[in-house]
């Protein structure tokens, strides 16, 4: 008898502890204190004049602590220990906070390493230990964020003020945002203009009143490579309210969302305590009433064996607004990992995906069994585990040849995949001895001969 179990509040855990707390000054016309000079010092006064501050700008023996007094903060470029010690006390003795560039002993803060698309301004920090390392990532995050992002951001910064006096509530202004940013991201190098303002804030009003409801997304978490996400599904992640996930979704994966959403474990497991569907169906509804973003978390790919169906009936009937964000299924990782092709000329024309059980656990009466002896076809089978020697029989009985080759995938994609290969007719007893970890999917078909020589060792798990 499977046993029933509540959604329940998951543990977010405290944030790892920071080197550094990033924080962005605003320092425009405000005076900042810079001493010294030479190359170092030169940057950095480009820097504070960039941001707008005031920048007095002293000789190494030419200032005084009276000078400090009441400064934003202050920077000096000193190469003689004693003398940058002096500067630091005297900085923080009257509440400046101080940077002595290049000595982090006597740094209350750091500059890091900038990305400017201003007014979008990200800054990198190692905490001093790698600089040539945090520019090697500004780099990389240089070519990944198009300088037309300084455009959106610039016209963000112009229309807050004309949204907040448009009339729409706090969920149309939402919207809106929702609308912004999705055009930015598709289209970064436009310029973007009034007429923009105006279609967003007509595109919002369109809406009418359901605009009030909140929404609901089923995001693909794929099988537990969190890198498989799509990038779709981090944006719904990231923009989330309350996050309802699975037991098989990978907590590396509840990385990527948004920190102050609330994660809900709703798990179904196989013969394991599971929430009711229909307690899930009213957990989602009653919270995107209440004008939440929610998130279904499911894994793999939530059209397939993951009761979509059901969920998104639930959300038709109440009227609310639903969303799907497909994604990686076990069967597509567990084949890239292996170097596996599902479907080749020579060995399978099909590919089909089955599922091990029925709603009541046991074996579906309905498989097409003709279709699972077809030796020109690969068969992905999930969540197996109780059923295959049940299935493996009745297949054979109706003309499986039980020598085709089979893999059994435990946790594909993640750092601990284990990977058992026999022949069909042999695997159920060979999953038993090795003892696999769920979940499990089997893999079914000549195509898979191919890749029992190149399974890495390391996921291979020994049997006999």
């Amino acid at each position: 008898m499977i046993r029933s179990r509540v959604p329940s509040e998951a543990d977010s855990g405290r944030m790892d502890p920071l080197a550094r707390l990033p924080v962005f000054l605003a320092l425009e016309g405000k005076r900042c204190v810079l001493v010294g000079d030479g190359q170092a010092v030169d940057w950095k006064l480009e820097l504070l004049e960039a941001a707008g501050a005031k920048v007095q700008r002293y000789a190494v023996h030419g200032w005084a602590a009276d000078d400090l007094r009441g400064a934003a903060i202050a920077v000096g470029g000193f190469d003689d220990d004693i003398q940058a010690k002096a500067f630091a006390d005297a900085a923080r003795a009257v509440g400046v906070p101080v940077n002595v560039i290049d000595k982090p002993a006597f740094c209350d803060f750091s500059f890091g390493a900038i990305v400017n698309r201003s007014p979008l301004v990200i800054g990198i920090s190692t905490d001093g230990a790698a600089p040539v390392f945090a520019q090697a990532i500004r780099a990389k995050l240089e070519a990944l964020l198009p300088i037309g992002f300084a455009n959106w951001a610039s016209a963000a910064s112009r229309w807050r003020l004309a949204l907040k006096a448009s009339g729409l509530s706090f969920a149309g202004r939402r919207k809106f945002w929702q609308i912004f940013t999705a055009q930015a991201v598709a289209n970064p190098q436009s310029d973007p203009s009034e007429s923009d303002f105006e279609r967003f804030i007509a595109e919002v009003r369109g809406l009418g009143a359901t605009i009030e409801h909140g929404s609901v997304t089923l995001v693909g978490a794929g099988p537990g490579d969190p890198e498989l996400l799509t990038l779709r599904a981090v944006r719904a992640l990231q923009s989330a309210d309350v996050i309802l996930f699975d037991d098989l979704v990978s907590r590396d994966v509840l990385d990527f969302a948004r920190r102050e959403a609330r994660k809900m474990l709703v798990g179904k497991t196989g013969f394991g305590p599971s929430c009711k569907q229909d307690d899930i169906n009213s957990l989602m509804v009653g919270l995107a009433k209440q004008g939440k973003r929610v998130v279904r978390l499911k894994g793999g790919d939530p059209l397939l064996f993951g009761r979509a169906a059901e969920e998104i009936a639930a959300c038709k009937a109440a009227n609310i607004a639903v969303d799907i964000v497909p994604g990686i299924t076990a069967a597509q990782g567990a084949a890239a990992t292996l170097g596996l092709p599902l479907t080749d000329r020579k060995h399978a024309r099909r590919l089909q995906y089955v599922t091990g059980h029925a709603h009541h656990g046991k074996l579906p009466a309905d498989i097409d069994w003709k279709s699972l002896a077809d030796p020109a076809t690969t068969t992905a089978i999930y969540m197996p585990t109780k059923t295959l020697a049940a299935l493996v029989a009745k297949a054979t009985a109706q003309g499986l040849d039980p020598a085709t080759p089979a893999l059994a995938i435990a946790r594909a994609t993640r750092p601990d995949q284990q990977v058992v290969a026999s022949p069909i007719g042999e695997l159920s007893q060979c999953i038993a001895q090795a003892a696999l970890p769920g979940p499990v999917l089997v893999l079914v078909g000549h195509a898979c001969s191919e890749a029992n020589s190149a399974i890495n060792p390391l996921h291979r798990k020994a049997v006999g």
